[in-house]
């Protein structure tokens, strides 16, 4: 037992880093269903755009890059699939420089998929700078801010865009986002037109925003993958989160059965050193 002990503590740490390999490809090649709890907060979310009836349209606000599209891409899929399907509409906009052609590419690829029509289903703005200010301004009138839309389009020549002037002639607001305008949706735009929100955002930002989903002033949020893949259970359409979730969810498990090992033979070797 002693010198089974005393091999794992000194074990080459490349089996480590196998072992990991394998818990992460293993789960692509043999997937492995792992049940997945719905929070409230992502059911809110879920029964907001499952309201909708068609005709109705959103502001679905996506603001992320490549560095954190593996979080948000999976959550902003389910709901664009979501919303479509309920036969509604979305005005999309990109407030962040970093990420307008990914979107762009995002939402065609959705768009594409459902057979829907551009200016007629879905819009999109696409970025101006300073947030703040824009999202004061879409609250007015949104020509303020985007006269033209991404593609060079006047607005009002758009079919969608045709009685839709401000907030007011929206259902809700949706931001998915990986930035700090998150906090310019919540403080200039909910609590300035009092627009019901809700917030998808990467699992690292979430813990700072359930304080204003208990105080009222955002209606749900999705947090991280988890709460892409918790969307997707509920949607019962695409599970890419779902399955990123199970093999993340392995690798955790894998590493700390490491931990609890590596510290029983530490302690067993050291327990024999004294």
């Amino acid at each position: 037992m002693r010198a089974l002990m005393v091999k794992i503590a000194t074990m080459d740490r490349r089996i480590i880093f196998l072992l990991l390999a394998l818990a992460l490809v293993l789960p692509l090649l043999f997937p492995v269903k792992l049940p997945v709890r719905v929070t409230p907060e992502v059911q809110t979310v879920y029964d907001m755009v499952d309201g909708l009836q068609p005709g109705d349209v959103i502001l679905l606000d996506m603001d992320y890059g490549p560095d954190t599209m593996a979080e948000l891409e999976p959550m902003a899929y389910s709901i664009m699939r979501h919303v479509f399907d309920r036969g509604a509409r979305f005005v999309s906009t990109c407030l962040s420089a970093t990420g307008v052609s990914l979107i762009e590419t995002e939402i065609r690829h959705i768009a594409t998929e459902k057979g829907k029509v551009y200016g007629e289903d879905y819009v999109f703005l696409g970025y101006r700078p300073y947030p703040g200010a824009v999202i004061l301004s879409m609250g007015q009138n949104m020509r303020q801010s985007f006269p033209i839309d991404f593609y060079n389009t006047p607005l009002d020549s758009l079919p969608l865009m045709k009685g839709i002037r401000n907030y007011a002639d929206l259902r809700f607001v949706i931001s998915v986002s990986a930035t700090s305008g998150v906090d310019y949706w919540i403080m200039y735009g909910h609590e300035r037109y009092n627009f019901p929100l809700a917030l998808g955002v990467t699992a690292v930002m979430a813990a700072d925003y359930y304080n204003y989903l208990q105080s009222g002033q955002i209606e749900g949020i999705l947090g991280g993958l988890k709460g892409a893949a918790e969307y997707e259970t509920l949607l019962n359409q695409g599970d890419r989160a779902i399955i990123w979730m199970n093999i993340q969810s392995i690798c955790h498990l894998v590493i700390v059965a490491f931990i609890i090992i590596g510290n029983v033979a530490y302690l067993a070797t050291r327990k024999q050193h004294v």
